[in-house]
């Protein structure tokens, strides 16, 4: 298993972070992707992945820096060249996804649309169904303190391998029971310590989630121009001890 950071920002603007999103690859027979913030399709191409390929797609919450580029893959998977070759996908959300696409679609039209037999949209209702089993791997999910609908994934492979990835979350117990035992833990960090907003988190916040978890690996990703500027590791460290590794566009990560 093998994750490909495609985007180690935020909705702020950078020359050298795009938005957030995050591929997984040799873990099922095509890419699996996670969010898909503005510019995502274009990281895809930087990555070597071609987007005609992503059978799956886990959203985490419906704010634009996490979903602008489902638009774009919508509408250019219309294209005649593309459409008629393309496979099947699913898009895999918190509860509301489906609602939240029907009015996207209903915003630009039939330009977005696409037939039932090219794409399936599912929601989980972490109350009800939080796990379920695929062909190669399990699926896990947890809400986490963000918005109302924002959930966490986690993945375990048929080798025992496990990756969490947080999306948006302030600190709470819920990544911590997901994230117990992971391999490698994905959690954002967007503002410094002594700067902390509401529903995100700081450095030394996300090492603590990653000691209370016991968590091999620990990488940090979703950073504001705040956190930038500062220095990063050295506050994650004062509650942290383990493998830490601070995010960049199109970093791969073996797991």
């Amino acid at each position: 298993m093998e994750m490909i950071l495609l985007g180690s920002g935020t909705g702020i603007p950078l020359n050298y972070r795009a938005s957030p999103s995050l591929a997984l690859i040799n873990i099922d027979a095509d890419p699996i992707l996670f969010d898909m913030g503005p510019g995502t399709l274009r990281q895809l191409t930087r990555a070597g992945i071609r987007h005609e390929g992503i059978r799956r797609i886990f959203i985490t919450h419906f704010h634009p820096d996490h979903t602008a580029d489902l638009v774009h893959l919508l509408f250019v998977t219309r294209n005649p060249s593309i459409f008629k070759t393309r496979k099947p996908f699913v898009i895999t959300g918190p509860r509301g996804i489906k609602e939240f696409i029907q009015r996207l679609q209903e915003a630009y039209a039939d330009w977005i649309s696409l037939p039932p037999e090219i794409m399936t949209i599912e929601e989980i209702d972490v109350g009800i169904n939080p796990e379920r089993d695929y062909h190669n791997f399990r699926l896990t999910v947890q809400s986490t303190k963000h918005t109302t609908e924002s959930i966490a994934y986690r993945i375990d492979d048929r080798a025992g391998k496990s990756v969490v990835y947080s999306g948006d979350t302030g600190f709470c117990n819920e990544i911590v029971n997901l994230a117990m035992g992971a391999d490698l833990l994905i959690l954002e960090c967007s503002f410094p310590d002594g700067k902390e907003v509401e529903g995100h988190l700081t450095p030394s916040q996300a090492g603590r989630i990653a000691s209370l978890a016991g968590t091999k690996r620990l990488l940090l990703t979703h950073f504001y121009p705040e956190c930038l500027a500062t220095n990063i590791a050295a506050q994650c460290r004062e509650t942290y001890e383990g493998e830490l590794t601070l995010g960049s566009d199109l970093l791969r990560i073996r797991v």
